[in-house]
């Protein structure tokens, strides 16, 4: 997908595979690097001023230029954006095609109904499958991308995810858990299409995607999930079969996502705030992506837009808001 679908795409859009600039080399600053540590303290600024006859602030950018060196390009990152974009799009859709036509759509107590000798579907059983494996590979390139403030966060939410899915699954419980599946989509691409927008320098289209995205994610995760899905798991289920034996650890599950939905969407409303008021973003409330010199730092505090590009390239809107990677639930 990145070799023939996503990286032709980036190059006719414009996109360079040009990342941050290059550390000047030295060996000593290099082997403090990648033997010690790539934050140095006080203590240790001071030694190696000394040592190389460098000025301290000299040797703090030579840092920060190594640690962005390491960083993706812009180009890598519009190839990933593309790949979670085609995948939540997609999936969306066979989700809302497939349900269009399901009784438990359109009434949440059909859910329950016959429980737990219900059919399962070639369609519904092809959904879990492929929902899970998604998941599944987000929860391994989470520790292989760039590290962020969300990081804990990002990895309880997949967890639960997983979790939900598998335990759903081994219970029978699959037409509740298409029901989350898919409004749990239905925002996800939208996030996607503002950081594709974004790396392509199309401001007012990636504006635009956020704040539909914004607005769509509080609608479903704090609208739709709590009053259409939790009620269904906690009231209905009750009423209808009663306190099973499980319906504890799976509405645990369900309550744990919602307090991660109530997280993410001050996040949102906090960066949309600062678009709409302000006019301006500066950084991402969750990204450690740094800027490579000082000078970098001011030029990046006053970049216009949803998404502020710094001048290393690095900046996005994961996920999991402005300008690092949100991760996708």
């Amino acid at each position: 997908f990145f070799r023939f679908i996503a990286k032709p795409c980036a190059i006719n859009l414009g996109i360079q595979d040009s990342g941050p600039h290059r550390a000047q080399p030295n060996a000593i600053l290099e082997k403090v690097f990648t033997s010690i540590t790539k934050s140095p303290d006080g203590k240790r600024l001071e030694g190696l001023s000394k040592q190389l006859d460098w000025d301290v602030r000299k040797i703090q950018r030579w840092f920060r230029h190594r640690r962005n060196q390491d960083k993706p390009t812009t180009l890598t990152k519009f190839c990933e954006s593309m790949w979670r974009f085609t995948f939540y799009l997609s999936i969306f859709f066979y989700g809302i095609r497939f349900l269009w036509t399901a009784p438990w759509f359109w009434d949440t107590r059909q859910c329950w109904y016959s429980y737990p000798f219900q059919p399962l579907t070639s369609r519904l059983y092809y959904y879990y499958i492929l929902e899970l494996a998604f998941y599944w590979s987000l929860m391994f390139s989470q520790f292989t991308d760039i590290k962020r403030k969300d990081f804990l966060i990002m990895f309880v939410h997949h967890l639960a995810t997983i979790g939900l899915i598998t335990f759903s699954y081994m219970n029978n419980m699959v037409r509740v858990g298409t029901l989350v599946l898919c409004l749990h989509d239905a925002s996800d691409f939208l996030l996607e299409a503002a950081k594709l927008a974004n790396y392509a320098k199309y401001q007012r289209l990636c504006d635009a995607f956020f704040m539909l995205f914004g607005v769509v994610f509080i609608v479903t995760r704090l609208g739709i999930y709590p009053f259409w899905i939790l009620n269904t798991t906690l009231f209905e289920s009750w009423e209808l079969i009663g306190p099973y034996p499980s319906w504890w650890l799976f509405n645990g599950l369900l309550v744990t996502l919602q307090i991660l939905h109530i997280i993410w969407s001050y996040l949102i409303i906090r960066i949309a705030y600062k678009a709409l008021v302000r006019g301006k973003v500066s950084k991402d409330d969750r990204s450690d992506v740094e800027s490579s010199s000082e000078e970098e730092d001011v030029t990046s505090n006053s970049t216009k837009g949803v998404f502020s590009t710094s001048s290393n390239g690095s900046n996005r809107i994961n996920g999991h808001v402005a300008s690092g990677q949100w991760t996708e639930e």
